[in-house]
């Protein structure tokens, strides 16, 4: 660990050393359009994140992932920035508009050598390849078509996991068919605060059916194009709601948004089925007949591992007069991204927050971790995103000190031990982001990584949080919190 790490590690109580297990997988996490850049190079067409981030008053400041960090031209800096963080495995997306531009087709072959590339340099460097076949963006001219609420686009993503399993099947053995699925469809279809931008909780609902069915599609297509060993899994925001009180009214609440956020997805996905209060809880907006025969065991397929994404916990009420109390951390909208939910209200749990007014609760994710791996005892977990952003700058001393973020990292990794000790099968951990990146509707204005950016000159400068992080992910061991002499 160097100076300013040690100096910055958490000093509030002592404990002792956390050991992992061994065999534990250390790992670092992007997602195309927030670092690749290039965004018309090589045969690439627009996404809808393109569209989006270009259309005026969507994205914080105009920013664009136009250049974004430029990954796609320092792909062979930042993995050796990997190697030096000492992790064995990175998770990235591959970028549907780059492989395959309208959705449709043959693949483009330069954006197939792209990714051949990148996985070459990881395996030379002893790190695993994880893709994830889609991080939101969508090729533009499949939106122009319907989009996610249309079954056209879920037939055309098992297509197109079919051409990325056979150019890279050789190479990558461990992928993800969808990341949050979730925000895809209720932040995309019905808030609006993330492209397409629509606002129709309807097509929202559809939207979530089809990711589902394309999730389905694209394990089918993957089994038949990769070897036996690969694994297959998909990521999921699973949010961990909490009622504001032990009422009638907010436990109701919370069994609603529990439904809406998690078992839209969990259902049909693990079990092989909706929940039946979530037809009950929609049922003024939608009679689900876009949900057709052999659809959900179409949707259930078997999984190696679930990929788990958490941030913060989800603190609800009932009874809104207006719905109007929206703090639920998903960016601000006159739009509900719940359909038939309009008189929750969401509130900000109580202690510190993040640079996203994100609050810092690592209980929720081990009290998240134990009930997943109770519902689903069978099937391993795996941390893909967990991190947390704050206003980060380089000091005169040309350091990037971030004793908030490894505060953050430590209780939330303490979290994963806990579960793990508590017999939950938890397997790895990706710290969300390796870079600073283009965050979504807030543009450059976030800074998730590990590696600070200078967006100016694309200069990468290891953070205080990296160097923690890597003397972690070399060891194995959590340090416990020591109080200074």
């Amino acid at each position: 660990m160097d100076t300013a790490a040690r100096h910055l590690a958490p000093t509030s109580r002592s404990d002792e050393d956390r050991i992992f297990p061994q065999g534990f997988t250390w790992g670092t996490a992007t997602a195309a359009y927030q670092i690749e850049g290039a965004a018309g190079l090589d045969g690439r067409t627009p996404s809808i994140w393109d569209t989006y981030s270009r259309t005026p008053g969507k994205v914080r400041n105009g920013d664009t992932g136009d250049i974004a960090t430029d990954h796609y031209h320092r792909w062979r800096e930042d993995v050796a920035i990997m190697a030096d963080l000492g992790v064995n495995a990175y998770r990235f997306s591959l970028a549907w508009p780059r492989i395959q531009p309208t959705g449709r087709g043959p693949a483009v072959q330069k954006g197939l050598d792209f990714y051949r590339r990148l996985t070459d340099e990881l395996l030379k460097h002893g790190i695993e390849p994880l893709a994830t076949l889609y991080h939101w963006d969508l090729p533009q001219e499949l939106e122009d078509a319907g989009g996610w609420p249309e079954r056209a686009t879920a037939e055309r993503f098992g297509e197109y996991a079919a051409l990325a399993a056979e150019a890279l099947g050789d190479k990558v053995r461990t992928w993800t068919t969808l990341n949050e699925p979730w925000c895809s469809a209720f932040l995309g279809y019905a808030s609006g605060v993330h492209a397409p931008g629509r606002t129709d909780p309807v097509a929202a609902l559809r939207a979530a059916h089809h990711l589902n069915l394309g999730h389905g599609r694209a394990v089918q297509a993957l089994r038949a194009n990769l070897p036996g060993d690969a694994r297959i899994a998909v990521t999921l925001n699973l949010h961990h709601v909490r009622p504001l009180t032990e009422s009638a009214e907010d436990v109701d609440a919370a069994r609603r948004i529990d439904t809406l956020a998690n078992g839209v997805f969990t259902g049909p996905m693990l079990e092989g089925s909706y929940p039946t209060e979530l037809f009950r809880d929609t049922a003024r907006l939608t009679d689900w007949s876009f949900v057709r025969e052999g659809d959900t065991a179409e949707i259930h397929q078997p999984l190696d591992f679930l990929g788990v994404n958490y941030y913060t916990p989800t603190l609800v009420s009932g009874g809104a007069a207006d719905g109007s109390h929206r703090s639920d951390g998903h960016g601000k909208s006159a739009h509900s991204p719940w359909p038939g939910a309009d008189d929750v209200s969401f509130h900000l749990p109580p202690g510190p927050t993040t640079a996203m007014g994100w609050a810092v609760d690592p209980s929720g994710l081990t009290d998240l971790l134990l009930r997943v791996g109770a519902e689903f005892p069978r099937l391993p977990l795996v941390i893909t995103e967990n991190g947390a952003a704050f206003d980060d700058y380089v000091d005169p001393a040309g350091q990037v000190l971030d004793p908030d973020r490894i505060a953050y990292l430590h209780g939330h990794l303490a979290a994963v031990h806990s579960a793990i000790e508590s017999g939950v099968d938890v397997r790895g951990y990706f710290l969300w982001s390796l870079l600073d990146n283009f965050e979504w509707g807030y543009g450059y204005s976030k800074r998730f990584g590990a590696v600070y950016v200078d967006y100016a000159t694309g200069r990468r400068i290891p953070k205080a949080s990296a160097r923690w992080y890597a003397d972690v992910a070399r060891t194995g061991t959590l340090p416990g919190i020591t109080t200074d002499a």
